[in-house]
């Protein structure tokens, strides 16, 4: 993709960018104030269970999403890149989610937010700690750690670092087992020792099934096992397939029919006095395959320009400047970028709230000197340093409806 040439030449991406020209006088970027900032507080991922456990008297929390109703046994039902807008798109495939929309089984149908970046560390931290990205400190796909000045994948814990060192909070299975409430994570053998299991998701009892029926057996089991009880269950595959093939492919409506059918098995043996949540870590885009679309950082010298390193993902990338080079690169995206992406300073991030009301000291360094969050339907890759990701069909990250909102729906016992 091509872009306006500054008044200097390249230098091989290290230095900071020369000023802007004036071909780039007429660019009107994005007021970041029309980004839709999660809900937190009021309706995101990380509301729901500090709601749950205050309905079970878990000491210290309250319920923040009010139309949820206190039950002895809960369950979460987390589908991995099942955002709200792709439901409601394939009512056909899915006709047992959809029947939860509309509330018809006297529960709650409606979207709730996922935070920002939408994407799985940092959704499942925000679900296990109830606490936004900014205090969790999972704030990204990939982000710098200031200790070691290197991008930390916090997705596949590479390189690896001490998980409780990153991220210290107590998680809300932990409080509620440490309360005498059963607690079990019902999901595959290969997520139990995984670092982001450790601080997102543990507490209690890890079970391990691989397919999805015997994991909905096994909740159910669990959810019985005890008069209250704190169940977590999980799928992957809708995200999988959504990444490979694209949101709406056959392989994609292949995985919803069946998801479809696991939450329906799940909520037919569900115990008295139940109460079951399905939602999930976000939603997902599918993008071009066309150098508008697909804007490459590994070739594009202006905006490798002053840059050290670049981490995130496609649609929500973390920008982190040659140090004394942040404002210059700050305007360089902006100019670039800024019709097509919201792009903010740290601070200017902060402030807006993307990360959440609140940023930890230790987490302060891991956001980008600049963030970047897609508007329209563009991606910025990176084809040599992350050649997997950037053939990546669906995507996610940004703070659109398609991959900010998720599905909060309720059956009971």
């Amino acid at each position: 993709m091509s872009h306006p040439s500054p008044a200097t030449a390249p230098d091989g991406g290290r230095s900071a960018p020369a000023p802007a020209s004036a071909a780039w006088d007429d660019v009107q970027p994005l007021a970041l104030d029309t980004a839709p900032r999660p809900e937190y507080g009021a309706g995101s991922l990380a509301d729901l269970l500090p709601t749950l456990a205050a309905h079970q008297e878990i000491d210290g929390f309250a319920p923040v999403i009010p139309e949820l109703a206190a039950a002895d046994r809960n369950c979460v039902f987390l589908i991995d890149g099942l955002g709200w807008e792709q439901l409601r798109a394939h009512p056909a495939e899915a006709p047992f989610l959809t029947s939860l929309l509309a509330s018809s089984r006297g529960g709650t149908g409606r979207p709730i937010t996922a935070g920002f970046p939408a994407t799985t560390a940092t959704s499942l931290a925000s679900v296990g700690t109830g606490l936004p990205p900014g205090a969790h400190g999972l704030p990204g796909y990939t982000v710098r750690d200031p200790g070691t000045g290197e991008l930390m994948n916090q997705l596949r814990w590479r390189p690896w670092t001490d998980p409780h060192a990153w991220q210290p909070y107590p998680t809300i299975f932990q409080r509620a087992h440490d309360a005498g409430i059963h607690t079990a994570q019902v999901s595959s053998p290969t997520f139990e020792h995984t670092p982001l299991t450790k601080v997102a998701l543990s507490g209690g009892t890890f079970r391990g099934r691989l397919s999805g029926e015997d994991r909905m057996d096994l909740a159910a089991e669990q959810l019985a096992a005890a008069d209250r009880a704190l169940v977590y269950t999980y799928y992957a595959e809708v995200d999988g397939k959504g990444h490979r093939f694209g949101v709406d492919s056959d392989a994609w409506r292949g995985q919803l029919m069946y998801v479809d059918r696991l939450a329906q098995r799940l909520a037919e043996q569900l115990p008295p006095r139940s109460a079951l949540y399905i939602t999930a870590d976000h939603g997902m885009i599918d993008i071009p395959f066309d150098d508008a679309s697909r804007i490459d950082f590994d070739e594009d010298w202006e905006l490798r320009a002053g840059v050290a390193l670049l981490g995130g993902e496609g649609r929500a990338r973390h920008v982190y400047a040659v140090p004394g080079a942040e404002t210059d690169v700050l305007t360089v995206w902006r100019e670039v970028l800024g019709e097509q992406f919201w792009v903010a300073s740290r601070e200017e991030a902060i402030a807006a709230g993307w990360f959440g009301p609140r940023i930890d000291e230790r987490v302060h360094g891991r956001i980008g000197d600049i963030v970047a969050a897609a508007h329209d339907d563009v991606l910025i890759i990176a084809s040599q340093k992350e050649p997997k990701e950037s053939l990546m069909v669906g995507n996610h990250g940004s703070m659109t409806p398609a991959e900010q909102l998720v599905p909060l729906l309720e059956v009971r016992s």
